[in-house]
């Protein structure tokens, strides 16, 4: 029996290159995507709280329509975080904005990171 002398075991250079190239492109891909995810985050918090206040305006406002003692008084955008079960969570201001009786005005809220979402409050004493 004769033993080859010239057998290779392992990878090749141009194997190793193109296996480093490869994983370089996923990763050329796969970061951008992860770089921004905190100000998304953020945003879709403050979207949520936004939707949570607009929604709570709205049975405030039918609530005291029915029983002037049920809910509370709003004649102002910060006034809706009283009709929140639970307040407005720590982060987040609302603008002040007038709201008069039966009258409904576009208010905004800020959130973490500075994101910031609109609401709506309807007005009512």
């Amino acid at each position: 029996m004769s033993k080859k002398f010239n057998e290779q075991a392992g990878f090749t250079l141009i194997e190793l290159i193109i296996v480093i190239i490869i994983l370089g492109i996923l990763a050329a891909v796969a970061i951008p995507k992860y770089i921004n995810i905190s100000a998304d985050a953020n945003l879709a918090a403050t979207n949520g709280v936004a939707g949570a206040l607009s929604s709570a305006n709205l049975v405030n406002y039918a609530s005291r329509k029915e029983n002037v003692t049920n809910g509370v008084a709003v004649a102002n955008c910060t006034a809706v975080a009283s009709a929140l079960q639970g307040g407005l969570p720590t982060g987040y201001t609302i603008t002040s904005l007038t709201a008069a009786s039966d009258t409904t005005v576009t208010c905004t809220l800020t959130g973490p990171g500075s994101a910031t979402a609109i609401f709506t409050a309807t007005g009512i004493n």
